[in-house]
């Protein structure tokens, strides 16, 4: 029963997290677009930066942006946060009830740091604490303006944090934490620069003042900033479904490719969307592709299956899936983290481990997504025999 119920609490925070985030994400991606196809004329008031006609069900729209702002502050004024607030908040939700509340299914590899699930827990949340932190001073520091720099920099903060994860917690905790880092910094960047420049130029419009555009200017940077780590931090939403990924050896590698893969897919549009698709903005697509083939690639490399090695027969197979597998993939489970067979899957019989041959494969010989946190210590000469054994054909005999 209180497995079900925390499925349960895990569903609805992942639906509400998933909702709000498109919510974030939409508004993000429209205001990068609405900014990069904006147009001036001559006939515009200097003080305003630009136009842009768009058409959506059925009607016809005129946009204007100021350069700043305008001279006095209108009636009703629209804000965009909520939808990034409540967005990190329900995804910390979702990793405590997930990964914390089960630190030791689900966030802790003994194979790699035997961590006591407090431990566990003080690493991540310092961990996300310390990457807005340095983020930030990057972003404050002289590189500021310059973009290549700048750029350069973020990418290795978030590459040392990759590799970081995937030395300490589990294969799948570890992406969803490199996800977690990235958002983090994303969500402060509203709550903390955008929101609260933005609200300097208000107070600044209400009390008479003409506002000074630089903190328009820092706010549009870690928008844009936003824009282009959005795609890599759905990617790791979704991939704690796909083991090919966080399950692999070089994972953090993958997770890096993604990140260049989204940041120059985005390139492509924006570039796309302001007009000026030089030879850079058209390089990003093909470059792209290339980075995604690399990412493949790397994925191929399976592990767990010689070629021409002896037969394996299926008593030293069912040894191995009794000390490592049937403890939860029971009827009735025998580990104490573990109250109903994970995916309903039982593999107590012969025919059942047979009929789940290509699932094995896949979570516990192509990567190390199972057991679970490896809690019971299975060694890679055993992946490989699993995997060996399924190579030549999954025998019963």
């Amino acid at each position: 029963m209180e497995s079900t119920l925390i499925d349960w609490l895990g569903l609805l925070v992942r639906w509400a997290h998933v909702m709000l985030g498109v919510l974030w994400i939409g508004a993000s991606f429209f205001f990068i677009f609405l900014d990069a196809s904006l147009r001036k004329h001559d006939k515009m008031p200097d003080i305003m930066g630009g136009e842009s006609w768009l058409v959506h069900g059925g009607g016809f729209y005129l946009v204007q942006k100021f350069k700043v702002a305008p001279e006095k502050l209108p009636k009703e004024l629209h804000w965009f946060r909520y939808e990034a607030y409540f967005t990190w908040v329900s995804g910390m939700v979702l990793l405590a009830i997930v990964y914390y509340l089960q630190a030791e299914a689900f966030m802790i590899d003994k194979e790699l740091l035997a961590l006591e699930p407090w431990q566990a827990i003080a690493i991540s949340l310092a961990s996300l604490t310390a990457g807005w932190v340095i983020y930030d001073l990057i972003c404050r520091s002289p590189m500021r303006d310059q973009t290549a720099l700048l750029a350069t920099s973020v990418f290795i903060l978030i590459a040392i944090a990759s590799y970081f994860f995937a030395h300490v917690f589990s294969g799948r905790a570890a992406y969803v934490h490199i996800g977690a880092f990235i958002g983090t910094i994303m969500a402060f960047n509203v709550f903390v620069i955008i929101i609260p420049n933005q609200k300097i130029v208000v107070a600044d419009l209400v009390a008479g003042r003409t506002p000074d555009g630089k903190y328009g200017k820092i706010a549009k940077q870690r928008s844009l900033h936003n824009n282009f780590l959005t795609l890599p931090v759905i990617f790791m939403m979704i991939s704690s479904h796909y083991p090919i990924t966080f399950g692999h050896q070089q994972s953090w590698l993958v997770a890096l490719g993604i990140v260049i893969f989204g940041g120059l897919i985005r390139h492509f549009y924006n570039s796309l969307d302001e007009g000026t698709l030089d030879w850079s903005g058209k390089a990003a697509l093909p470059a792209a592709g290339l980075v995604l083939l690399g990412v493949i690639a790397i994925t191929l490399r399976t592990p767990g299956s010689d070629g021409d090695v002896a037969e394996v027969k299926f008593p030293q197979v069912y040894e191995v899936m009794l000390k490592h597998c049937i403890s939860c993939h029971a009827v009735k489970p025998t580990n104490k983290l573990v109250e109903k067979p994970p995916a309903g899957l039982v593999l107590e019989r012969p025919e059942q481990i047979k009929a789940a041959s290509a699932k094995i494969r896949l979570q516990t010989v192509f990567s190390k997504a199972m057991p679970l946190g490896n809690q019971t210590g299975m060694t890679d000469q055993e992946r490989k025999l699993l995997g060996n054994w399924i190579a030549q054909g999954s025998k019963l005999e």
